[in-house]
């Protein structure tokens, strides 16, 4: 009941933001929550990986950034009226949301599923700094684009458009990016209550068991592992539209350390944890940096407190439930 009640109340309060926000003359603090919503995506999928799969992935900033960076490009090519590819297929830039959203995801997922393909044989650190390197191989791909904008990033000409209704403004990009983290949670949910979900825990528990009982363990970590990509990639198209920006550091080492900061701090294999931990690091960051600029002095031991004190993250302490996981 206490866990219904934390999920109900963070609803609620989510879904009145915007009314109270105009209510309070503060609606441009709308962006920041959007952003928060945007993090918010991106931790609930890595937590597919790291809560569910048990492993650690150093990189998914490279999804993050990717998908932020097909949303700007296409964005950026249908203002100039360019095209994208030329040959074979001419391929022109788009400020459809339902066609550039999809078409980050697409390309995150493919992304993933040539990096788990590779990285999901190894185990441990090897891990780990196996899907590093492949993320530090996109960021100078990136940097390597000058056309894009190269190490000053691309400013996007305008936002997306949803079915041919402006994204902009504060509020309809709020609007969706809530939508979407509640559609991402109720499929996450039952997919992982299913047999695939079962059975990828099953395997993160003890994988010499699983193989014994004949369970696909390397397909399934790269079924989740492409699912997490994908979904992050999305998150990525969401903040480039929140800040009309896109930047190379999106897919830096740094910001796959703050997801899984986000998804540590929330709880691990809960699902509504690193939700809670995005809005947490990102609301902390944002109160902090406006004290003092050594703001990271405070939250630095603030979150070695939580990890030290608090094994199942912000959400038990919360909503008092174990992790699902």
């Amino acid at each position: 009941m206490r866990e219904r009640a934390a999920m109900v109340a963070g609803a609620a309060a989510l879904a009145a933001a915007p009314l109270l926000l105009e209510a309070l003359d503060e609606a441009f603090l709308l962006s920041v929550l959007t952003r928060m919503l945007a993090y918010a995506l991106a931790a609930g999928a890595l937590d597919l990986v790291v809560g569910y799969g048990g492993l650690v992935s150093f990189g998914h900033g490279a999804f993050l950034g990717t998908g932020a960076y097909v949303a700007g490009v296409l964005l950026h090519h249908r203002a100039a009226g360019s095209a994208v590819i030329d040959w074979p297929v001419r391929i022109g830039g788009t400020a459809e949301a339902l066609v550039a959203w999809p078409a980050a995801a697409i390309l995150c997922g493919l992304l993933a599923a040539a990096i788990g393909a590779i990285s999901l044989r190894t185990r441990g650190v090897h891990f780990i700094m196996i899907t590093l390197a492949f993320a530090q191989m996109v960021f100078f791909l990136v940097l390597a684009l000058p056309q894009y904008g190269g190490t000053d990033g691309l400013m996007l000409p305008a936002r997306n458009v949803l079915a041919g209704v402006s994204l902009a403004g504060d509020a309809p990009l709020y609007w969706v990016a809530l939508v979407l983290v509640v559609l991402f949670l109720v499929f996450a949910r039952l997919a992982m209550a299913a047999r695939f979900g079962l059975a990828l825990r099953g395997a993160r528990m003890n994988e010499r068991r699983a193989l014994a009982l004949g369970l696909p363990v390397y397909r399934l970590r790269l079924a989740a592992f492409i699912l997490s990509g994908a979904v992050t990639g999305l998150a990525g198209a969401i903040l480039a539209n929140q800040a009309s920006f896109v930047s190379p550091d999106l897919l830096s080492w740094q910001r796959s350390g703050e997801l899984l900061v986000m998804v540590i701090l929330g709880g691990q294999g809960t699902l509504y944890g690193p939700v809670l931990g995005a809005v947490a690091l990102l609301l902390a960051e944002e109160e902090l940096a406006a004290i003092t600029e050594h703001w990271m002095l405070i939250l630095g031991p603030a979150l070695l407190v939580v990890v030290l004190f608090f094994r199942g993250g912000l959400w038990s302490l919360v909503a008092g439930a174990r992790r699902y996981a």
